[in-house]
């Protein structure tokens, strides 16, 4: 009986030390595979950094009132990361089909596959700032013969209103609560167009009237 346990638990450690070995050297390689693919994403990631600041990429985009966290989060960053990650996926992928993880290979894939979608949203966001600040300018530009407060809030409505729909388009790309995100962009819609004859038909009458007088005197 006690031979029989001995041979048992001989048997099991045999068979322990067999699979660890014959997976020692999947491990070394998938490792291997993938610091080779980290030092690659840093790599492109730094040239992407250094790409940014010699077009003044950062400095482009406070000129025209983009909105940024702080260094961290700035946009070469951003643009960076992504590509970084996009990198380390791909390299990710022939490291978990070495260690036998086809589970998580199809998980990297799917993250693979979302990625591009992160990459749209970040443009779609930046040009989408870039127009609100815009339309502010050229609302200010065209209304100078109202009053400035007026003017400031007619350009300010109109950049958020912007900024608004920009966040809506950015959060639609990502595939963040696609109906909910039609619900609001309907919603805002409606909201405008009701505070807007409210505000035109009630309260905002000399505003109106100001706006009018401005852009006849210009135009004589």
């Amino acid at each position: 009986m006690t031979q029989d346990i001995g041979q048992t638990l001989l048997a099991s450690l045999n068979n322990g030390v067999a699979v660890v070995g014959s997976f020692v050297p999947n491990l070394i390689a998938g490792t291997v595979v993938l610091l080779i693919g980290i030092i690659i994403a840093s790599i492109l990631k730094q040239i992407v950094l250094g790409i940014f600041k010699a077009l003044r990429v950062e400095a482009l985009l406070r000129k025209y009132g983009v909105p940024e966290a702080n260094e961290e989060f700035s946009w070469s960053n951003i643009f960076a990361e992504i590509v970084r990650w996009f990198i380390i996926i791909i390299f990710l992928l022939p490291t978990a089909d070495i260690w036998g993880l086809p589970r998580v290979v199809t998980i990297l894939n799917e993250f693979l596959l979302y990625l591009p979608n992160v990459f749209v949203a970040a443009i779609i966001a930046v040009v989408g700032f870039v127009l609100g600040s815009l339309a502010h300018n050229l609302i200010l530009a065209s209304v100078k013969g109202i009053s400035s407060n007026t003017a400031n809030r007619i350009a300010s409505v109109t950049r958020w209103a912007v900024n608004v729909f920009v966040i809506l388009a950015v959060l639609n790309q990502l595939g963040v609560a696609t109906d909910l995100i039609r619900i609001l962009f309907t919603g805002f819609v409606a909201m405008l167009a009701i505070a807007g004859g409210i505000a035109f038909g009630l309260g905002g009458q000399n505003s109106a009237k100001e706006i009018v007088e401005g852009l006849r005197r210009k135009l004589e």
